[in-house]
């Protein structure tokens, strides 16, 4: 899989933004839980007040406040004090209409604090405050007041009762206060710190109201400010998730699109002996099936790999540091759970995974034959045989697919009831804890959002480890194509063709054996073909001929001697100006999709109208084009099946006499023709071939009969060299072979005339 993600280099760009983006959106997902803290804890339950310290607070409220702490100063040098006699009238007008309460008392207005600063004064006056809201309740007041009096004497206690609660405060030593008020403040030293801030946050709500803030106004602020600004973080995420996908499926698509152009151009260099390794159906499939997978892999992968870690390790990072971490036992059992269901469902899917590409390569084959093949199974009748055959790969590969679709189709159920008994633990044990009040309900709320993230984050890490399976299946069968070396390769250095001896081509004993045979299918082949003459190839079906002009455009190499063009070894020059001198016709007649007219001039596009219908004249194909109704733009379907074997193979040869090369192959290429036709193409190809090299193979004497060298082949090895009546007298094979086409009258007459 690395191998080929290195392909991603050429979408680099995108790669780099994909991943800003992700961690964009990251941090914006995990900052949204905060602002639905901050909204509930702040917006709602404390009327829009963030901190426990007061911004403003009446002179006389903080004389009273710094009787319960001893960090007097610590406290006042986080204010200023303000009255109506020291400030300008701009400044007397300013504050009156935020704090009209200016004009009956002076105020001590908070100076502006760094965070630290701001942090320290909520911890100095957290606690005093709460305290002195507590004992200015009617209740807790008279409550206290009573035991004050209890030990007093009766004289004194009628003078006491008139007094407040705080000013009989004042009056007491401070050992007498601090041993009344112990109990009390042992229970707020219990308290967590988020739970005193709520209550002093209360307290401080109570003071901007006697100092005449409209706290209604306050609150609505907050949350509307706060709600803008999740909103605000919200869209960023949003607008970086769109983007994500965009390019995402870009950079998958330009993925797939240069690994099928790598295949494409490895497999234009697959000599014979590759594509024997490799069936056509499985490249097929390789080429799309296996590159689609990595294609939808890719789409998925950037979000998993990087977006899913950063959410799932930022989100336990704020579980810990920012919200109360006492339930992130039940996250801990959430990832555990996800990780086991995992584990289980790889383990089990993970050998069909493998199984279904190979199935998937076995149905291609299968119909890739049948519709090859349709004439022939028509003609013996095997359509049954055939259709039970489509199907038995059919039904293998459809039973294999619902194993898989229904092991995956399992995970999602379980998942999502792995996420629901999450949230109902969050919500009993969080329930538990705000009703104990060592919880927040805005904590509470954010501990399940930052929860719900986690699994979430794991369960597209589950997602992507059973989607990976099949994905690595399809790399390693890309791999297998992209790292296979080819057998035939150009030389590092390509020497230049002999101007001298152009056209000469010369077998210099050559032998060669197919890959893993044990035995040579040519032995000691040693002949040459010259320029100007026609050399023919003729011997029994097996006896290697194809094999030897395959040999000729290094469709194969030799395993043993050396074959000359143009006074070059063939292994030594340039493969593509080797075929560029060659003007070869196989044994089977190939045409490909387009015109009759972009089929003749496969060699060139530009060629000219005069030389398309001159070569399409001399391969005896014009009788038959003339006759179409399009003429040469007659549409040709795919593999030439509109049109008949004979003239499939008089396309192919004026394919070749197009292209006007130095050397013609004929593989067997006249065996469709009547000799009627065979004779007249012939006749026209030896003037236009005057100066060319001709190579013929053929099962046909009458093709042969005045070629100017004929080879006899038999079991790979030359049985018999020179023309017809030598052969004819002198090779008992070459007669053989004649005899079974010609009467010995027809031999005799064609043996007189030489």
């Amino acid at each position: 899989m690395l191998k080929l993600l290195k392909n991603l280099k050429n979408s680099l760009i995108s790669v780099i933004i994909i991943i800003l983006l992700l961690c964009i959106q990251a941090i914006c997902d995990l900052s949204l839980p905060d602002f639905t803290s901050k909204i509930v804890n702040n917006g709602i339950q404390s009327s829009g007040i963030e901190n426990p310290a007061p911004e403003v607070i009446r002179s006389i409220q903080m004389d009273n406040l710094l009787l319960f702490t001893d960090k007097d100063n610590e406290i006042l040098d986080n204010y200023t004090l303000i009255s109506k006699d020291n400030l300008s009238k701009y400044d007397y007008e300013k504050y009156l209409k935020s704090y009209p309460e200016i004009k009956n008392q002076n105020l001590y207005i908070k100076n502006k604090l760094d965070k630290k600063a701001q942090e320290d004064l909520n911890n100095y006056i957290s606690k005093p405050l709460m305290i002195l809201y507590s004992i200015t309740n009617e209740e807790t007041s008279n409550e206290i007041k009573s035991k004050i009096l209890e030990t007093m004497p009766k004289e004194q206690r009628v003078l006491i009762e008139q007094m407040s609660l705080i000013d009989i405060i004042k009056q007491l030593p401070e050992n007498t206060l601090n041993e009344m008020l112990k109990t009390y403040t042992e229970q707020i030293d219990k308290m967590p710190s988020s739970i005193l801030n709520q209550a002093a946050i209360v307290a401080v709500k109570s003071e901007y109201e006697k100092v005449g803030i409209n706290t209604d106004w306050l609150q609505i602020r907050y949350i509307l400010f706060s709600g803008s600004q999740m909103l605000g973080v919200a869209l960023i995420s949003m607008s970086s998730a769109i983007c994500i996908i965009l390019l995402s499926a870009r950079v998958a698509a330009r993925l797939g699109k240069d690994l099928r152009e790598k295949i494409f151009e490895k497999v234009l260099k697959f000599s014979n002996k590759e594509f024997r390794e490799f069936s056509t159906a499985s490249l097929i499939t390789r080429s799309t099936n296996d590159i689609q997978q990595i294609q939808q892999l890719i789409t998925m992968l950037f979000r998993v790999v990087i977006y899913a870690p950063i959410m799932g390790v930022g989100g336990f990072f704020k579980v810990l540091t920012q919200s109360n971490n006492s339930m992130s036992w039940i996250i801990a059992l959430a990832v555990g759970t996800i990780m086991f269901l995992v584990i289980v469902l790889f383990a089990i899917a993970m050998p069909k995974f493998k199984v279904l590409q190979k199935l998937i390569d076995k149905l291609n084959q299968v119909s890739r034959e049948i519709l090859t093949g349709l004439p022939v199974i028509r003609a013996f009748n095997r359509e049954k045989y055939e259709e039970e055959r489509f199907d038995k790969s059919n039904k293998d590969l459809m039973k294999t697919n619902i194993f898989v679709n229904r092991v995956m189709s399992i995970m999602m159920p379980i998942m999502m009831f792995i996420m629901n008994s999450i949230m109902i633990l969050v919500i009993w044990f969080g329930g538990k804890n705000v009703d104990n009040g060592t919880m927040q309900v805005g904590d509470m709320m954010a501990f399940i959002q930052y929860t719900m993230q986690i699994v979430i984050s794991f369960l597209f890490i589950s997602m992507i480890s059973i989607a990976l399976p099949r994905a690595q299946v399809s790399a390693n069968r890309i791999n297998e194509v992209l790292d296979t070396k080819e057998s035939i390769k150009d030389p590092k250095k390509p020497k230049e063709f002999d101007k001298n001896k152009k056209g000469l081509v010369e077998f210099k004993n050559v032998s060669f054996r197919y890959p893993d045979a044990d035995t040579e299918i040519l032995v000691d082949i040693n002949f040459t073909a010259e320029p100007g003459k026609t050399t023919a190839i003729i011997g029994s079906t097996g006896s290697g001929k194809s094999t030897i002009v395959n040999l000729i455009p290094r469709f194969y190499d030799v395993t043993g001697g050396e074959l000359f063009v143009d006074g070059v070894n063939i292994k030594e020059v340039s493969q593509k100006k080797l075929r560029d001198l060659i003007g070869f016709v196989p044994q089977k007649g190939i045409l490909f999709s387009g015109t009759i007219e972009s089929n003749i001039k496969y060699s060139d596009e530009n060629m000219s109208d005069e030389n398309m219908k001159l070569a399409a004249e001399i391969a005896q194909a014009t009788e038959f084009i003339e006759t179409k109704e399009e003429k040469y733009n007659q549409e040709i379907s795919q593999g030439g099946n509109n049109v008949s074997g004979g003239q499939r193979q008089r396309l192919s040869i004026a394919r070749a006499i197009a292209k006007d090369p130095e050397i013609f192959v004929f593989d067997d290429s006249f065996s469709a023709l009547d000799l009627k036709t065979d004779a007249k193409l012939r006749e026209a190809l030896a003037n236009k071939t005057k100066n060319k090299t001709v190579i013929i193979v053929a099962q046909r004497i009458s093709t042969i009969l005045n070629a100017d060298q004929i080879i006899v082949l038999e079991e790979g090895k030359i049985v018999g060299k020179g023309k017809h009546n030598e052969l004819i007298n002198n090779c008992e094979t070459y007669r053989q072979i004649a005899l079974s086409q010609l009467s010995e009258e027809e031999l005799n007459i064609e043996r007189s005339d030489k």
